[in-house]
């Protein structure tokens, strides 16, 4: 009866030390979220997909996004990729860029 016990308390405390470390505003998966939600305010739905991230410094990063949206009334759904910078876990700017990549070349440093 006491093994049961303790290994109940064990878990509500794990449980309880563990429910502050959910994500907050400034999560990227929310960031992301809230801009195709604003950019795409008429869609019937969408589905978003991080093709990369970059960082810059220690608190800046570039995310590559591919979404599709779809229409509402059965509408084709259409596709967009952006880029996206996120600064302290702020959206701070954001670029449409061609799906097909054809004008888009890496960065190359010398």
């Amino acid at each position: 009866m006491a093994i049961r016990w303790a290994v109940l308390i064990g878990l509500v405390m794990s449980l309880w030390t563990t429910a502050p470390l959910q994500a907050g505003s400034g999560d990227i998966s929310t960031v992301i979220e809230s801009f195709v939600t604003g950019q795409f305010l008429d869609a019937g739905g969408h589905v978003w997909v991080v093709n990369g991230i970059q960082w810059q410094a220690d608190n800046e990063l570039v995310v590559d996004l591919h979404t599709i949206v779809m229409g509402r009334a059965g509408a084709s759904p259409t596709e967009n990729r952006f880029l996206l910078l996120i600064v302290a876990g702020q959206l701070a700017a954001a670029q449409t860029i061609p799906l097909d990549g054809a004008d888009c070349q890496p960065e190359h440093t010398t």
